[in-house]
């Protein structure tokens, strides 16, 4: 039970009892350039008013509906349709993770089938899973069938690669005998002679992002001919935004 003293007099007896004699006193280990000064707040606005101030004072910066955007990183220039956020809003999406009842599971089965056949359009590809928690762990676990598959047990990935992804990999098969090797970047993509020379039979699959952290677009297919002819699979990380513009990864030999 938490005790909240309400008269001068049990707040005295609180600060003697920790040992200083005013409340500022707590604070003497922030220096008094950083402490907060007193707030002298501007009169009450209605909500309509309010939100007209916010937006004058965001219209100030530049942002990516003005200007191009090439941050990369993932950060890409794209439209989200509308009625994206009207659906995934619906409660028999988003509370239907373990849909029991048959007339709330029909419609969301309906939903995940239509979403697997656009990712399988997206990637040229003949399965799509439905689905894994998040391009990362997905890739991870790409990279694990790879090796099953192939029986190999090394992985060559781009240094274009999200580095956050690769530490969620690097996680994901920590323990279980498989080594992980680097291919540079050169002018912001992966040189097909980078991989040539680092590729070998014991290579289990070679990872490509597409487009890559950096917001460039990889020469998919170069790079998994390369791959194929060493006999290991090609696992494209790809964005399904930019499969709208870009080539299926299926049709330049993604196996995954």
């Amino acid at each position: 039970m938490t005790y909240v003293p309400h008269t001068d007099a049990e707040k005295r007896e609180m600060l003697a009892r920790i040992g200083v004699q005013k409340i500022e006193d707590l604070f003497e280990a922030v220096p008094a350039a950083y402490r907060f000064p007193d707030i002298e707040l501007p009169k009450p606005l209605s909500e309509p008013e309010m939100m007209a101030e916010l937006r004058a004072m965001s219209e100030r910066n530049d942002n990516v509906q003005d200007l191009v955007c090439f941050l990369g990183a993932g950060a890409y220039h794209h439209y989200i349709p509308s009625v994206v956020n009207h659906v995934i809003s619906r409660s028999e999406f988003y509370t239907a993770y373990t849909p029991y009842q048959p007339e709330m599971s029909q419609g969301t089965l309906q939903a995940i089938f239509e979403f697997q056949t656009m990712i399988c359009e997206l990637t040229g590809l003949d399965v799509a899973n439905a689905s894994l928690y998040d391009g990362a762990t997905a890739l991870a676990e790409a990279i694990l069938m790879a090796c099953d598959t192939t029986g190999r047990a090394e992985v060559l990935l781009p240094a274009a690669l999200h580095p956050a992804w690769r530490r969620v990999v690097a996680t994901y098969t920590d323990g279980l005998g498989i080594r992980l090797a680097t291919v540079p970047w050169r002018d912001g993509i992966t040189p097909p002679a980078e991989v040539e020379q680092r590729i070998t039979r014991e290579t289990a699959c070679l990872v490509i992002q597409q487009p890559n952290f950096l917001g460039s677009i990889e020469d998919v297919a170069a790079l998994a001919t390369i791959a194929q002819a060493a006999g290991a699979a090609v696992v494209v990380a790809a964005n399904p935004i930019a499969l709208g513009l870009l080539a299926p990864p299926g049709e330049q030999g993604a196996d995954i």
